[in-house]
C-alpha cells in the first residue's frame, strides 16, 4: 500500500539532551499517509518529549524532523497548525466558559482568511466566513455525537465529553497529522471502545493520518496500522502491532524478563 509513497511524517535520528540527561537517543521512525500509527514504551521512556519536539515545545539537540518533505525544525511553533498538524493534551485544554461550538470554532479559527481590517470592521467577507466556520463547527459536533451539548458552557460537561470536544476543535483545523496525546486517559472500557470507533473515524472518513502516544495497550494494539516502541529515550521497536507484540526487547522492556 505504502511502498512507493514518501512518508507524511519522517523523524530521523531526534535526539534531545536537557543537560546532562539524554531524554532522546537517534529515534527514527515514519509515518504513511493514511496510517493510525502508536507510539508507546513504560513510564518516562521519552514518548511525550518525542511529541514536544513534534509540535516544536522542544528543540532537538541533534536529527530531523520532516512533514511532507519539509523540515519542522525551521519552522516556528505557530506555524505546526497552519501546515497541517493538530493536537490534543493528555490534559484536557478547553475555554472553560465558552459553549461547545463556540470551542470547536475557536479550532476552525486557525484557518481563518479574513484580514485584520476587514475583522475589525466586519465587513461582508468576515460575516460570510464566520457562517461557514459554524456550520463546519456544528458538522464536526455532529460527527463527534455532541449534538446534545453543542449549546452548553465547557465547565460543567462530564470529562469524556470534554475529551470528545478537544478532539473536535483539533479536527477543526483541518490537520493532515494528528497527534493524540493519552486520549484513553480517564477513559473506562466502555469510553475507551468509544474512543477506538472514534480515532478509526477519524482515518477513514475525514481523512486523517493519526498518532498517538497512549499508555492503555489494548487500544494501541487494536487500533494501531504500526506500533513504534521507545524505552529510555530509543527506539526498541517499530513494525505491526503483532510483530512488537513478539519482539524480546518489547517482552523485556515491559516484564523485565527475557522472552
Amino acid at each position: 500500500m505504502h511502498e512507493n509513497a514518501a512518508p507524511l511524517l519522517s523523524v530521523r535520528d531526534v535526539t534531545l539532551r536537557f543537560g546532562g540527561v539524554l531524554a532522546l537517543d537517534t529515534v527514527t521512525f515514519d509515518v504513511m499517509k493514511g496510517q493510525i500509527a502508536g507510539l508507546i514504551g513504560p513510564n518516562g521512556a521519552g514518548k511525550t518529549t518525542l511529541f514536544n519536539c513534534l509540535s516544536r515545545l522542544y528543540q532537538p539537540t541533534a536529527g530531523e524532523i520532516r512533514f511532507e518533505g519539509q523540515s519542522l525544525l525551521a519552522l516556528p511553533r505557530h506555524k505546526i497548525s497552519s501546515i497541517g498538524i493538530g493536537r490534543t493534551f493528555q490534559n484536557v485544554a478547553l475555554f472553560d466558559r465558552l459553549t461547545v461550538l463556540e470551542n470547536v470554532m475557536v479550532g476552525r479559527h486557525s484557518r481563518s482568511q479574513a484580514g485584520f481590517l476587514a475583522s475589525a470592521f466586519r465587513l461582508p467577507p468576515v460575516g460570510q466566513e464566520e457562517a461557514a466556520v459554524r456550520r463546519r463547527a456544528m458538522e464536526l459536533i455532529d460527527f463527534m455525537n455532541l449534538g446534545d451539548f453543542a449549546g452548553r458552557v465547557v465547565a460543567g460537561l462530564p470529562f469524556p465529553i470534554r475529551k470528545r470536544v478537544e478532539l473536535a476543535r483539533a479536527l477543526a483545523a483541518e490537520p493532515k497529522l494528528l497527534l493524540l496525546d493519552e486520549p484513553a486517559a480517564g477513559l473506562n472500557h466502555d469510553e475507551v471502545h468509544t474512543l477506538e470507533t472514534q480515532i478509526r473515524r477519524v482515518r477513514d472518513i475525514q481523512g486523517i493520518t493519526v498518532l498517538l502516544v497512549e499508555h492503555h495497550m489494548s487500544l494501541v494494539m487494536s487500533v494501531s496500522d504500526k506500533v513504534v516502541v521507545v524505552n529510555f529515550g530509543r527506539k526498541i521497536a517499530d513494525g505491526t502491532p503483532s510483530e512488537v507484540r513478539q519482539n524480546p526487547d518489547v517482552i523485556r522492556a515491559y516484564l523485565g524478563t527475557a522472552a
